[in-house]
This record gives C-alpha cells, sequence and structure tokens, in this order.
C-alpha cells in the first residue's frame, strides 16, 4: 500500500503527541496515513510496554490511520547504524510515502533526536 505520509516515532505516543491533529486532517482530506514506531517504549516510566502496544492500537483505530507498525528497536540504546537504517529503509519502501514526519532532531530525549536522525539518514539511502 502506498502511503501519503508516514509519522514516525521513537517511542509509542510520539506521533500523537506531536502531530496527531495534523494527521488526523489529512486523512479527513483523504490521505493515506500511516505511523511507525521505533521502539516498544519498555523503558517509560508511565505504564508498561504491553499497555503501551494496547494504547497504540486504539490510537490507530481512533485517527483511523491506514496502518501501524513497530519496529521493537531497544529503546535507550538503538543508534543510527546500517543495521537499523537498513529496517527503516525496508519500510520506506514498501510504503513509499510522500511525505514522512518524524521527532525534533534538536529534542531533549536523546531517543527523539537519535530517531531523528536515523529516519533523516535512511530517507536519503
Amino acid at each position: 500500500m502506498k502511503l501519503d505520509i508516514l509519522a514516525v516515532g521513537a517511542h509509542p505516543d510520539d506521533v500523537e503527541l506531536s502531530c496527531s491533529a495534523t494527521l488526523a486532517k489529512e486523512i479527513d482530506r483523504g490521505k493515506k496515513v500511516g505511523i511507525l514506531d521505533l521502539t516498544r517504549g519498555e523503558l517509560g516510566t508511565r505504564g508498561t510496554a504491553e499497555i503501551r502496544d494496547k494504547e497504540a492500537i486504539d490510537a490507530a483505530k481512533i485517527l483511523g490511520v491506514h496502518v501501524r507498525e513497530n519496529l521493537s528497536f531497544a529503546d535507550g540504546f538503538f543508534t543510527n547504524d546500517k543495521e537499523h537504517q537498513l529496517e527503516i529503509i525496508k519500510i520506506l519502501r514498501k510504503y513509499k510515502p510522500e511525505i514522512v514526519f518524524c521527532n525534533a532532531i534538536d529534542d531533549r530525549h536523546i531517543d527523539h533526536g537519535r530517531g531523528s536522525k536515523l529516519v533523516s539518514d535512511a530517507c536519503f539511502l
């Protein structure tokens, strides 16, 4: 399935907290939208990875996104290397999005900045 927009977050809930209103608006306009989570957020202090998995599924249904995937990278420890870039590239080639959203590269959370750089680099390979 070709997507118009792919929103990528380091953790489940990053996309919802940063751009869910924009995604909902674009879905209402008929755009095909997907979400990619890089980790399960297992190091988070607000709930377990299992709770976050369920919340991510519920949020995707509420927003009406067409697809949501999780790469299950190690929360807090993934790196911007060939192995991780190749996993992102597989998703980009699978869905061929016209637009890719990701976390702010200069965000204070290290995973957000690292994830943003990882996604940005993968987009150009």
